[in-house]
Parts: C-alpha cells; sequence; structure tokens
C-alpha cells in the first residue's frame, strides 16, 4: 500500500525480490524431487497435470489471434460507444445492490460474508467463506463483478464433496478450473442479455438511477465493451488473457534470473501495449498485478488460461440440459445453474479430471484429455478404496527440512 499511495515500486521491489528468492528455492527442490523444471514443479502444485508445453500450445495460438481481433472489436464498437454513466453511486447502495444478486446467485450468507478489500478474494474453511471486492463511487459495475466473480470460487469450494474433504479426491482439482467457476459467473452469466433483465431493476432500486444511460442496450453495452485496461481484475474478456499471457512470459524471466526485479517496470512497458496503454504511474499494471504478497507465494497466473476452456464447456453443459435458461436468467432464477455445476463440476471434486468436458462438450483443454491425479479415479462411490497420490521415491521428510532451512538462511540474511 506504501507503494501504491508513493507511486514508487522501488519501495515495493525488496520485498518481490525476496519473495521470488523464496520461491525459486523451493521451485528448484521441488523441480529436483518431482524431475521437472522449477517452473513447471510449480504449476503442477496449481493444476495437476498441466505443463508449460501445454501452456505455450495454447498461448501460441491466441497470440495469432487476439491482437487483432481486439483491435476489430474496439473498432466496431467506436461506433456504437455506450453512454458514460454520470456521478457518484455510494458504496453503501452498491453493497446493498451486490448483497442482493449474490443471493440469487446463490451465496450462503449463513456460512459466509461479503467484506471490502484493496483487491478482491475468496478465502475460508469448509463451511465458512469469505469473499470481498472493491467498490468504485464512479463505476457501478466494477464491484458488483468483482463480488460475483469471488462467489464463483466460493459456490465451488462450497460445493466440494463434504464425505470425501479429508482424502486427496475431495480437493479441488486445481486453479484453472476452480478459475474456471469465477468467470463463468462473471464473464457468462453477469455479461448476458438475460443478466441485464434481471439487473436494471435492481439497479433502479438500489442506486435510484433512471435516464437514457440506465436502458438495458445501454447496461449491455458497458458490459461487453472491449478496451484495453491497466488492471487485469478490470479487463474485458478479450484482453484477460492478453494480460494472463504478459505476466506469463515475465513470470518465467523473473523465475530463470533473466529478468531482474529492478527491471520488471520497463519489461511491463515493453510487452504491456497489447492488453493495456503504458501505465501512467507505477501504481497501474505491476503493483496490483496478484494478490497480496504471500498470499499465494508468485501465484502462478498462467494456469488461469485453460479456465476459458473448462468455463465454455460448463456453459454449454448448462444450456444442453436447460432450453428455459435465458428466460430463468432473466427472473434471476439461478438454481438450475448451480444444481448442475454441484452434480458435474463442484461435487465431482478431483474424482475425475475430464468429467467437466465430458459434460460440457467432449473437448478437453488442450485437444488431449488432463491425466487423472494418481490414485483419484474411485470405482462407483468406494472411496475407501482411493489410495494416496503416489508420489516420486525422493524423501518428502527431507524434502521439507531442505525448504525449511532454504527460508532460514533466506530470513537470517535479510534479517
Amino acid at each position: 500500500m506504501e507503494a501504491r499511495k508513493a507511486k514508487d515500486f522501488k519501495i515495493f521491489a525488496p520485498h518481490l525480490e525476496e519473495v521470488v528468492t523464496l520461491v525459486r528455492d523451493k521451485a528448484a527442490l521441488l523441480g529436483q524431487a518431482r524431475g521437472l523444471t522449477p517452473y513447471d514443479a510449480l504449476v503442477d502444485a496449481f493444476t495437476p497435470g498441466i505443463s508449460t508445453a501445454d501452456i505455450d500450445t495454447i498461448f501460441k495460438a491466441l497470440s495469432r489471434k487476439l491482437p487483432g481481433l481486439i483491435n476489430q472489436a474496439i473498432e466496431v464498437q467506436a461506433d456504437r460507444a455506450p453512454i458514460p454513466f454520470t456521478g457518484k453511486f455510494s458504496v453503501s447502495r452498491q453493497r446493498q445492490l451486490s448483497l442482493e444478486v449474490l443471493k440469487a446467485l446463490g451465496f450462503p450468507f449463513d456460512r459466509g460474508r461479503l467484506d471490502e478489500s484493496e483487491h478482491p478474494f475468496t478465502e475460508g474453511v469448509p463451511g465458512d467463506i469469505r469473499v470481498t471486492t472493491r467498490f468504485d463511487a464512479s463505476d457501478p459495475f466494477s464491484g458488483l463483478l468483482g463480488a460475483v466473480h469471488e462467489t464463483g470460487h466460493a459456490m465451488y469450494d462450497l460445493g466440494l464433496p463434504v464425505k470425501w474433504q479429508d482424502q486427496p479426491v475431495g480437493r479441488d482439482r486445481g486453479l484453472a478450473l476452480e478459475e474456471s467457476q469465477s468467470l463463468l459467473f462473471e464473464m457468462n452469466i453477469c455479461r448476458s442479455r438475460s443478466f441485464v433483465a434481471y439487473l436494471k431493476p435492481l439497479m433502479d432500486k438500489y442506486l435510484q438511477v433512471s435516464g437514457d444511460e440506465w436502458t438495458e442496450q445501454n447496461l449491455y453495452r458497458h458490459l461487453i465493451r472491449v478496451r484495453r485496461s491497466l488492471i487485469r481484475m478490470d479487463a474485458d474478456e478479450l484482453t484477460y488473457p492478453v494480460h494472463i499471457m504478459l505476466r506469463y512470459e515475465l513470470e518465467k524471466k523473473i523465475l530463470d534470473g533473466a529478468l531482474p526485479i529492478a527491471d520488471l517496470p520497463e519489461a511491463w512497458k515493453r510487452q504491456s501495449g497489447t492488453a493495456a496503454e503504458h501505465p501512467a504511474d507505477q501504481r497501474c499494471g505491476r503493483l496490483p498485478a496478484g494478490h497480496p504478497l504471500g498470499r499465494r507465494a508468485f501465484r502462478i497466473l498462467s494456469v488461469l488460461r485453460p479456465r476459458g476452456r473448462h468455463r465454455r464447456s460448463a456453459e454449454r453443459g448448462v444450456a444442453r440440459g436447460r432450453p428455459s435458461l435465458d428466460a430463468e436468467i432473466a427472473a434471476g432464477q439461478f438454481g438450475g445453474i448451480l444444481d448442475w455445476l454441484r452434480e458435474n463440476v463442484h461435487g465431482v471434486g478431483a474424482r475425475s479430471p475430464s468429467r467437466t468436458d465430458e459434460a460440457g462438450d467432449g473437448q478437453a483443454v488442450d485437444g488431449r484429455r488432463v491425466p487423472a491425479l494418481p490414485g483419484s479415479q474411485i470405482p462407483g462411490s468406494a472411496v475407501s478404496a482411493v489410495a494416496l497420490p503416489e508420489r516420486p521415491s525422493n524423501n518428502f521428510k527431507k524434502l521439507q527440512a531442505q525448504l525449511r532451512n532454504s527460508v532460514a538462511r533466506r530470513l537470517r540474511t535479510t534479517a
């Protein structure tokens, strides 16, 4: 926060350098133990079965298509730009609106709550989940979409199979699938015409607004507008993956030492043209790029991109079984969507990695089936037959001791 207020990346850099150094040590040890490159070892921890080779294949295809598509969308939309919102929208009214929408989506406020933070996030334990968002008095959609995005995370976490929660099969399938759930809520449901039909009366009620800028057509144009943005969490569906690809390339260079932390601002400027205009100051783009420092220690953003295909597959699966889906959304009835997700995605846990694609449209994330977690296939409901995931022959207690000693050494040298 100090660095953001001062608009000075140099204040933040030493703290980031310390985290990166520790993660390099962790990645090297994990890679050695698992027979993987250091970066692949980190990727595997977030989404088992996905490698940098898989990610490179996806990103190579996207990098050929997205720049032209973004330019084309911006050009087309320039002739039908939405009427801008005017005035300020109190945080208290925006919060009331968000609470109403989250209740309709199925968020259980008897087992969770909505708060505010500098960067939206979801945390909790089974049966007690907390989501946060950040409201902007000038933008009535920013806080709402942030809250809905985090609700997608929360509903996935709450829907994991309780009876298997102490076994590997009962955990989440990985960050890519979890992110697909948050983006399904934010991008697919909440940016649809049917959702706007549901939302407009609520905006009239809670924000007390009226006029041409508040018609359903104008609200919809705001939600689908494509524009280069400075902040990933505010990006639209076309520029969002470019933010991810940019950070992926920078992450790899930072981890292998090719990009010193001190040079990150200039590297960002050189590579960020497709996703965003160059930042006006150092609060933009780099400092708020990830979650709070240390939350997931060098969060591997690259595994977020495969979530797009998981998300589209889930969307098609929901729609296939519910021909009245648009009418249900317009009426604020989201129970059918949640029921399908509970049965086909949330409640499956880590049992069957390709279940989401099979239930949706049968397409794998990268054209192939993602390999199963060792021991995650269960015959019928014979949960007791699930074996613990197999590990390499390396002594993991020794590995843990090496990690602890590495951290201790770093702390002593920085004390």
